[in-house]
């Protein structure tokens, strides 16, 4: 910081002042120091030693209340009243303080008292680079044509730089480019930049420019702000269209189909909007046959074909078009298109088929011949050449004859009319044209049958199930076999195989030669006969004939044709009538007797069940209704009567069921009486116990037979059981609870059946059409487990009848 010293003469007026205050306060002093200080300096920092400068004594400044003058501005300064110094007391900002580029002078007055003297100070702030310069917009755009001449100018926003002297704008740059560049005009408010065309635009090389303008001041280190300018150019019509080439060479294959576009011309022009559309034309010098047959799209630019093309008439076609853009005036691009039209092989060779005949036999030899083929084309040379084949998967083929172009059709492997009964031989002739043409031609050839498949049944062992009681002379069921072969080598025809033995049950059947119905000649009984098996023969018509033959397995299902048969009570004279005498003093729930009855049938059939159809009193007596136990229901009284007559229904549960009745007795008698009628009875009772033993052992003896029947049946089903292990098996099995019943199981592939009594199988459930007598049971054992299972079953139910 430097100081100056100056001191002025004054004027009248100071004068006056002076001697003024030299009469008031007895002495003043008249002096100006100048300072200068650089802006946003910290606070503290010494300005200058005002004492020093002044000459003041510095021991006598605080007494003599050193001071600066109060102000607005003065406020920044102050001065130390102990050493003298002035020093900065706020913040400096020189463009604030003062408006404008100029010098920036602060006024200072300083006071001492005792006596009172004024010193003005004079403080110069200095500038300091601390704003960089700023344009007004961050962008600027111009529009300029490209058909602008060089030199012309166009002002840009100038840049603002608060600082001052060197620290304020100095210059102004613009990025690199070879079309502009800047020129600076100096006025009162400072430099204005321009930027100045030195080089045409062509919008077709480059559209847009974008341009940095860059302002810089004097500081050091110097400080810069920028400006983005934005250059749209805009199009004039300055080029014409241009094709790719001044001469295309293209080739077209004769025959080519009306409208099919042949080639597409394609001109540019690089100017935009109306300038640079497109149209395009033939020209009007050329011959009549050129506008017949081709066409030039105005838009697209693809040349179409008009009319025919045929080489033999001409080989090639010379085109003149033009591409014209829209401006004003418009401009014009040209060139020349050379057709060159390509012989084509048109010609498809043709096929004349001399057939022998139309079928043969499917036990012809190979190398039979079916038919002969000659095959010509009207071209020549290399699109005559032929070559024939035929194209499906058959078993015939082509051999070459002798002269050229001629074959014959022969079977090339052995034939089967089951698997195919006929061939559509399809030939294929191509000559070697380019591209190749070809003529197919079907023939069709149907193979003859001979026998040589015998009738099949759908499966080796056949199973039926027919209902006793059949009407003798109806069809109980039918087989049906087939025969690959056709006409009388399929006719097939049923007959049933003798053996010849007396007790054959094939001779009680007759099987219809025609359709295979089986016809049953007597009617057959479940309880006598259940099950039988046969033979069917199927022959065809054929010559020779072939046969082949099945193995019918027929089961007979049970009918409620049984009615129930009462074992007990029976009279002398053979009626279901007893008489039982009971004491009168007995309780409730005693046992008065019990009624036994049987039923030749099986399942629901043989299920018995009692009920009391007639009582004299129902208050004593009760009947169990599946045992057939009759108790009573209370102790008898003496109003009650002395005799009482029971009439009990057995009947089964057939769909129709059948029933018998049976008289009970019942005589209430004195304890005394009851024990001497007892002795009485006991010897009827043995002779009645006879013959219900003889019926016990009767149906003992025929459910031991039964269990060997079911043994040697069970044996022989095994040994012929096929792979589909489709069987049945049978058991007997009579539960004895008062109710004589049979059970019949068996199976059939992977079910097992059974025709039950009472007590039905759980999880079981109801064959249909069974008549509700017929269960099917869930069966998941292997084959070894359920042999050995059924025999357990047959040998417990034996054990236990």
């Amino acid at each position: 910081m430097g100081i100056e010293h100056s001191f002025q003469p004054t004027i009248c007026s100071w004068i006056s002042l002076f001697l003024a205050l030299l009469l008031i306060f007895g002495q003043c002093t008249l002096a100006q120091i100048r300072y200068s200080v650089p802006e946003e300096v910290r606070d503290g920092t010494v300005v200058g030693n005002v004492a020093k400068d002044l000459g003041l004594d510095v021991a006598s400044l605080s007494d003599r209340q050193f001071r600066v003058a109060p102000g607005a501005k003065e406020s920044i300064f102050e001065v130390n009243p102990d050493n003298g110094a002035l020093f900065v007391h706020g913040r400096i900002d020189r463009e604030q303080l003062c408006q404008g580029s100029g010098t920036c002078l602060m006024e200072l007055k300083v006071l001492v008292e005792n006596p009172l003297e004024v010193h003005y100070l004079v403080v110069e702030i200095t500038d300091v680079n601390d704003h960089a310069p700023r344009f007004p917009k961050t962008n600027q755009t111009f529009e300029i044509g490209e058909q602008t001449l060089s030199g012309k100018r166009f002002q840009l926003h100038p840049a603002h730089d608060p600082d001052a002297g060197i620290n304020s704008i100095r210059t102004y740059t613009l990025s690199a480019n070879e079309h502009f560049e800047i020129n600076i005009r100096q006025s009162d408010l400072g430099k204005i930049p321009f930027l100045e065309l030195k080089k045409p635009l062509d919008r077709e090389q480059s559209s847009k420019h974008s341009l940095l303008l860059t302002a810089v001041d004097g500081g050091k280190p110097p400080k810069s702000g920028t400006l983005n300018i934005t250059i749209n150019v805009l199009d004039i019509n300055d080029n014409r269209p241009a094709f790719t080439q001044e001469v295309y060479h293209i080739t077209v294959k004769e025959n080519l189909e009306r409208g099919n576009v042949i080639f597409k011309l394609n001109a540019t022009d690089a100017d935009e909007g109306i300038n640079g559309e497109i149209e395009y034309s033939l020209g009007e010098t050329l011959t009549q046959d050129v506008y017949l047959t081709f066409e030039l799209n105005r838009v697209t630019g693809e040349i179409v074909t008009k009319g025919s093309i045929d080489f033999e008439k001409t080989e090639h076609y010379e085109l003149d078009a033009e591409a014209s853009d829209k401006g004003a005036p418009p401009l014009t691009g040209e060139c020349r298109v050379i057709i060159k039209i390509i012989d084509v092989n048109d010609n498809s060779p043709e096929i004349d088929m001399t057939s022998l005949s139309n079928t043969v036999s499917e036990d012809s030899k190979r190398g039979t011949v079916i038919s002969l083929i000659s095959i010509t084309d009207k071209d020549s040379g290399v699109n005559g050449k032929i070559i024939a084949h035929i194209t499906n998967n058959v078993p015939f083929e082509l051999k070459p004859s002798y002269k050229e172009n001629t074959y014959s059709v022969v079977t090339k492997d052995f034939l089967d009319r089951e698997q195919v009964f006929n061939y559509d031989i399809t030939i294929k002739a191509t000559d070697c044209g380019e591209p190749p043409l070809s003529t197919t031609k079907t023939l069709s050839i149907q193979i003859l049958d001979v026998n040589d498949n015998s009738p099949q049944f759908e499966q080796n062992l056949l199973y039926f199930y027919i209902v006793e009681n059949n009407v003798a002379g109806t069809s109980l069921f039918s087989v049906t076999a087939a025969d690959k072969d056709k006409n009388e080598n399929a006719d097939v025809s049923y007959s049933i195989a003798r053996t010849g033995q007396e007790k054959d049950v094939a001779l009680f059947l007759n099987v219809n030669a025609e359709n295979g119905q089986i016809t049953a000649l007597k009617s057959f009984d479940f309880e006598t006969l259940k099950s039988f098996q046969f033979q069917v023969v199927a022959s065809d018509s054929g010559t020779p004939s072939l046969s082949s033959n099945v193995t019918v397995h027929v089961f007979i299902l049970d009918q409620n044709d049984n009615a129930p048969v009462i074992l007990y009570p029976v009279s002398s004279n053979a009626s279901a009538e007893g008489v039982e005498e009971i004491p009168r003093n007995v309780n409730a729930g005693y046992l008065v007797t019990k009624v036994r009855a049987y039923d030749a049938d099986i399942g629901y059939n043989g299920w018995l069940l009692f009920s009391l159809q007639g009582v004299t009193d129902h208050s004593l007596f009760g009947l169990d209704r599946y045992t057939g136990q009759i108790r009573t229901l209370r102790s008898f009284t003496e109003t009650d009567e002395a005799q009482h007559k029971l009439v009990i229904l057995v009947k089964d549960n057939g769909n129709v069921s059948l029933s018998a009745t049976a008289t009970v007795l019942v005589k209430v008698v004195e304890p005394s009486e009851a024990f001497a009628a007892s002795d009485v009875k006991s010897s009827t009772k043995d002779a009645e116990d006879t013959n219900v033993t003889f019926y016990l052992m009767i149906t003992l003896a025929s459910v031991s037979a039964l269990f060997v029947i079911s043994i040697i049946v069970l044996i022989a089903m095994q040994c012929s059981k096929s792979s589909t292990d489709y069987t049945s098996k049978y058991l007997q099995d009579t539960n004895y609870d008062g109710t004589l019943c049979h059970s019949i199981q068996y199976r059939s592939g992977d079910k097992r059946y059974m025709l039950v009594g009472p007590r039905m199988s759980v999880g079981s459930t109801i064959v249909p059409g069974s008549q509700a007598n017929t269960l099917v049971l869930p069966d998941r054992r292997r084959p070894s487990e359920e042999v050995r299972d059924e025999l357990k079953t047959i040998i417990l139910t034996w054990f236990f009848v």
